[in-house]
């Protein structure tokens, strides 16, 4: 009997439907070309270029394409020590055991005890001899239950539908963290590397600045000229001096920053200045619609859609009844000798079928809600597309403008360096006062570091427009339902991180690092 019913359970499952829309990708918005790209000549010395197969052969590793050991070697710290990644690889674990613990509801539930008792009392005393204390009496018992609910309308695999959904979701949140944190550190290293630059200018032109008081203060001694000349050339260089000094504050705040996403304390981190020669590199544009693969956070949004999808089936699974089957057996004696003989044999099979006929129009209610949060995720995703869309339009608007002004201050600080030359010229004939070399020095400089500055904001632009593309990663890197309710690998040895360079001290501590495992 046993057997027959448990044939029967099995074939029951296995007729049983799924309820609910199957999942189909929501329609969004796709242009046919960006519009910054249709019909425009690429900025002079960089900006962007037609995606070849070539240019994606190191994809993971965006940032290479700006060829700057120094950050490569500090985007290799962020992929292993960086806190907020570990937070997002956390919770992707924590979601894809989720997902197992949602599928464990679709297996029976078997359960084994054991127990055993001496009891003696008023209960025995039938039993016990004339005027005599009752006798003591002993029972044994191993059991088993086994309980299972099919699922017959499919709830249980909605359900597990839509966490696998949530988990690839999950997934997706940590390349998107981990795009966020990478690029993160690209626009802080080249910020950082603008104020060097900055700063390296200020002190070429302090310099400069102490050359010319000396020789104003010598004319000076000699009556060529007026201690107003001599006031004018110290003011213009204390001037100089404090911008320079203004500009480590800067500088300090965003190696801060560097530490904190490399993992470590400001502290143990230093970033000496060094002179970086680099240009914004040729960026491959992707097409419109290969961005909806390439960038994880619309990844995220399409999966939210696909778990709503999937709660509608298992709010229309409420409608129907719930079946519940149950088998129990076992042994039951006085003695462990002889307990598993024929005569102490148990046995039991039963069967439940349970519907709710009453409920105030809460199934309705929550199947009204499962439909609207659908919607809800469709609308968020379509705007997840738009707001992408905007972003790789503002990047590749930011690289054209800014190349078209770079090549526009290149002409004013020629300009201005011409003025100055002059200025000099005619101060040291005797035409003009010091005021028109202060003047023109104060316009120079000026210049000089509005040139200095679109450097860095062409160069932040360039990370900010990988970001939008996605950087390296497509939608084939999300993990399979396969691969989410597979067993989690083993714990790995952590990886060592990779060497710094020397102008980088202090040892990272391997404590600090957080172990990443893909699911793959």
């Amino acid at each position: 009997m046993p057997r027959r019913a448990l044939v029967a359970c099995l074939a029951l499952s296995s007729t049983a439907c799924v309820l609910g829309p199957n999942y189909k990708r929501p329609a969004a918005p796709v242009p046919s070309a960006f519009k910054e790209a249709a019909g425009e000549p690429a900025p002079a010395g960089g900006g962007w270029k037609t995606a070849e197969p070539a240019d994606e052969a190191d994809r993971g590793k965006w940032w290479k394409i700006f060829g700057d050991p120094g950050l490569d070697a500090l985007e290799e710290q962020v992929a292993v020590s960086n806190q907020t990644i570990a937070q997002a690889e956390a919770q992707f674990r924590a979601a894809r055991a989720g997902v197992r613990l949602a599928r464990a509801d679709l297996f029976p539930v078997a359960d084994v005890g054991a127990s055993g008792t001496r009891s003696s009392g008023v209960t025995n005393r039938a039993a016990a001899p004339a005027n005599g204390p009752p006798p003591a009496i002993s029972t044994v018992a191993l059991s088993g239950e086994l309980s299972w609910a099919p699922d017959l309308f499919g709830r249980v695999r909605r359900t597990v539908e839509a966490s696998v959904a949530s988990a690839q979701a999950s997934a997706a949140d940590l390349e998107s963290v981990r795009l966020a944190m990478h690029a993160e550190l690209a626009v802080d290293y080249f910020t950082l590397r603008g104020l060097d630059a900055e700063t390296r200018l200020l002190d070429t032109t302090v310099k400069a600045d102490e050359l010319a008081l000396s020789i104003t203060t010598n004319r000076y001694k000699q009556g060529v000229v007026s201690g107003v000349d001599v006031a004018q050339a110290e003011t213009l260089l204390e001037t100089t001096r404090a911008q320079a000094i203004d500009l480590q504050v800067a500088r300090a705040q965003v190696e801060h920053a560097i530490a904190v996403l490399v993992g470590r304390p400001p502290a143990e981190l230093s970033l000496p200045p060094e002179e970086v020669v680099v240009q914004p590199p040729p960026i491959p544009l992707v097409v419109p619609s290969e961005l909806l693969e390439r960038r994880p956070d619309l990844a995220v949004a399409e999966r939210r859609v696909a778990a709503a999808n999937a709660g509608i089936g298992v709010a229309k699974a409420a409608f129907f009844p719930t079946l519940g089957l149950s088998a129990s057996g076992g042994f039951q004696g006085t003695a462990l000798s002889g307990l598993f003989s024929l005569p102490n044999r148990f046995w039991s099979l039963g069967g439940s079928l349970a519907e709710t006929l009453f409920e105030g129009g809460k199934r309705r209610a929550a199947s009204a809600q499962a439909v609207a949060a659908y919607d809800a995720t469709v609308a968020a995703y379509r705007e997840s597309v738009l707001g992408a869309f905007q972003e790789v339009e503002d990047g590749l608007a930011a690289l054209r403008i800014l190349a078209q002004e770079a090549d526009q201050q290149a002409k004013a600080v020629a300009a201005a360096e011409h003025l100055l030359a002059l200025s000099k010229n005619r101060y040291q004939a005797g035409i003009t006062t010091y005021l028109e070399v202060v003047t023109a020095q104060s316009a120079a400089l000026s210049n000089e570091r509005t040139a200095v500055q679109l450097l860095t904001r062409r160069m932040t632009a360039s990370v900010s427009l990988l970001g939008a593309l996605g950087g390296g990663w497509r939608e084939t890197d999300l993990p399979s339902p396969g691969a989410i309710l597979a067993r989690a690998p083993s714990p790995k040895a952590e990886p060592s991180a990779p060497a710094l360079p020397p102008a980088v001290r202090a040892e990272r501590d391997p404590r600090s690092a957080a172990r990443v495992d893909r699911a793959e």
